[in-house]
């Protein structure tokens, strides 16, 4: 980097322009760490009262398994801080480099100069020099002469001060840059111990429910059979409302159809039902902790708070409130052919027939004798289940 230039960048940095895209990305990286955050806060407090209800539960091993991802998220964020400070330390460097370089031209450009004045100070000499002009014009251009370069070295002057400002201001930046890095070097060693601790845990649950395999499978059983009795309710109510509307007004139809249009302009916005982390995913999974076991998912669980409140992610009207034994009262809420389903309630707000605004509250959650708190979430379109992670909103 000439010196120039070095120069140029300082006035560059000083006046707040540093590349836009290092700026961006480093707002970027403490956005996503201050999220991490406000994510791990909450798991916390659902796998807490998960614990604290029963111990090694598989609730408890799907909140561990979220705070692992999560802290993984941190440490990563704090990584790429890290990687960021070290790209801005290595710039910093490389001017202080170019600015020591600019500094050691200017002084020895100064020197002679300083040797040049001296010389010239001796006032036979000026005289001579002015006087032995062979005209008078040639006498005025060395008297102008006389000034610039003597305008020039305080010139010089001012421009070795300069530097040196600039030179004490990226020195002062470096050494802030490396006590931010060793802040977050520190801050990464320590979440990085609490990932390996959280690793324990999740290995230690583990062993604990292979143990308990009759009993995971008794529950599985149940958890099928409730779930199969949920999807043919749904599906029995669907087809229903697919034939009522077969048989309805125009007009019936049309609103029907704008209603529906509404709804896919929402794909990727909608809010999420409720707080939480998805437990499950939506499709055929394998078992937490069961090998060679599989579990087909319409829809998404969400494992959230104790009493948590389910909100409806769009207007509708609400179709059906049933209840299903185990798993608690479930909502079916219709938005034109498009079907939201919250089950998994143990507290209803809503009743059959009611117009419903979208995040209007509808129910409260279920908690299970494990302590878990999960809602079942599906999105149909007709009689085929979607998958709810591709119409919300990133969480």
């Amino acid at each position: 980097m000439s010196a120039g230039k070095a120069l140029l960048l300082v006035v560059l940095l000083s006046a707040g322009c540093l590349p836009l895209h290092a700026q961006n990305k480093k707002a970027q990286l403490q956005k996503e760490k201050q999220q991490n955050l406000e994510k791990i806060k909450e798991t916390e407090k659902i796998l807490s009262e998960t614990s604290a209800k029963k111990k090694n539960s598989v609730g408890e091993l799907n909140a561990v398994n979220q705070r692992i991802t999560e802290q993984e998220g941190l440490v990563s964020s704090i990584k790429g801080e890290v990687r960021l400070l070290d790209g801005e330390i290595g710039e910093n460097n490389d001017i202080i480099r170019a600015l020591e370089d600019d500094l050691t031209k200017l002084k020895k450009e100064y020197a002679k100069m300083l040797y040049a004045a001296q010389k010239a100070q001796n006032s036979t000499s000026r005289l001579t020099f002015l006087f032995s002009a062979e005209s008078f014009d040639q006498l005025i251009m060395r008297m102008r002469y006389m000034e610039q370069y003597s305008e020039t070295r305080k010139l010089q002057a001012a421009e070795i001060a300069k530097v040196q400002e600039a030179l004490g201001g990226q020195v002062r930046e470096i050494e802030a840059r490396r006590t931010e890095k060793n802040k977050l070097l520190l801050e990464e060693e320590r979440e990085n111990e609490n990932l390996a601790d959280l690793r324990k845990k999740q290995n230690s649950i583990v062993k604990s429910l292979e143990k308990e395999e009759k009993k995971l499978r008794k529950d599985i059983a149940a958890t099928k059979k409730a779930n199969a009795e949920l999807e043919k309710l749904i599906e029995k109510i669907i087809a229903e409302e697919l034939a009522r509307e077969s048989r309805a007004t125009k007009k019936s139809s049309e609103a029907v159809v704008a209603l529906s249009s509404s709804f896919e302009h929402n794909k990727n916005k909608f809010p999420w039902p409720c707080s939480g982390f998805v437990s499950q995913k939506f499709g055929r999974q394998n078992h937490a902790v069961i090998k060679g076991i599989i579990v087909q998912n319409n829809g998404v669980n969400i494992q959230t708070k104790e009493d948590e409140k389910v909100k409806s992610i769009f207007e509708g009207e609400v179709t059906r409130v049933a209840f299903i034994q185990t798993m608690g009262s479930s909502v079916i809420i219709k938005h034109g052919e498009y079907f939201t389903v919250y089950a998994g309630l143990k507290e209803v707000f809503v009743r059959t027939g009611q117009k419903i605004t979208t995040n209007q509250e509808i129910g409260r959650v279920f908690s299970n004798a494990d302590g878990v708190s999960e809602l079942r979430f599906q999105i149909f379109k007709g009689t085929t289940p979607l998958d709810p992670q591709g119409w919300l909103r990133n969480m």
